[in-house]
């Protein structure tokens, strides 16, 4: 059995908009679903540790509602972490699951950078999805390169961002960062499935992708060896 941990942003507000953000609930709840269908186990970090903010939940989505409504699940999302208080040598892979809110704490929490730098390095999972990616930027390989550099990586496009009018909200676009950084950015059609594993670095596009991100993540933790 691999346990993963899910990262997830503390961040509430959609810049000046007014608007509420947080943790995209159906980009933890479904692949959730899927890890334990494996037989794998997971737990939650949040940046500011406890529960995090959610956005995305709705009424016809019955895997987020049973996942929100089960006490013990509900109670060990409750119960996130800190970054400083995980310890990376407990988790198989980490995955960071989206959110606008991920845009503005993920990329600036080197302790949750940390974490997922020593999963990576003692040959664990790295996922993301979506916004999820902005995780990504502060992460580091064994080499101190970036994480990205030189890896076919996938994430929210700046597309999509425009399509859903947050380009000029968000304080900078995901995509062309993680550009930025070296990585050979791959997508599909603007809010189609898609998702990418290169080693052991596994991202996906958008909400669409969260569940073939942990499919693959599956994938690579049963394999027999791990690249």
């Amino acid at each position: 059995m691999a346990k993963i941990l899910f990262a997830l942003t503390s961040h509430d507000r959609l810049g000046g908009t007014g608007r509420r953000t947080g943790a995209y609930a159906p980009e933890f709840t479904h692949p959730a679903k899927v890890f334990s269908a494996a037989g794998h186990d997971f737990d939650f970090v949040s940046v500011a540790g406890g529960q995090p903010p959610l956005d995305g939940v709705k009424p016809d989505d019955t895997v987020t509602s049973e996942f929100l409504a089960d006490p013990g699940l509900a109670a060990k999302l409750a119960a996130a972490r800190t970054p400083a208080q995980v310890d990376p040598a407990d988790y198989d892979a980490i995955f960071y699951a989206g959110g606008h809110g991920t845009m503005w704490d993920f990329p600036t929490d080197t302790t949750l950078a940390a974490v997922a730098s020593a999963i990576y390095q003692r040959g664990g999972v790295v996922a993301a999805v979506c916004h999820g990616p902005a995780g990504l930027l502060p992460v580091t390989a064994p080499d101190g390169s970036p994480i990205v550099a030189g890896k076919a990586v996938s994430s929210f496009t700046d597309e999509e961002e425009a399509a859903v009018g947050l380009d000029a909200t968000v304080p900078f676009l995901l995509e062309s960062a993680l550009v930025a950084q070296g990585a050979h950015h791959k997508k599909a059609a603007p809010f189609s499935e898609f998702a990418i594993a290169d080693e052991r670095l596994v991202t996906g596009q958008n909400p669409a992708s969260a569940t073939k991100v942990a499919q693959l993540t599956v994938e690579i933790l049963d394999a027999p060896t791990r690249l």
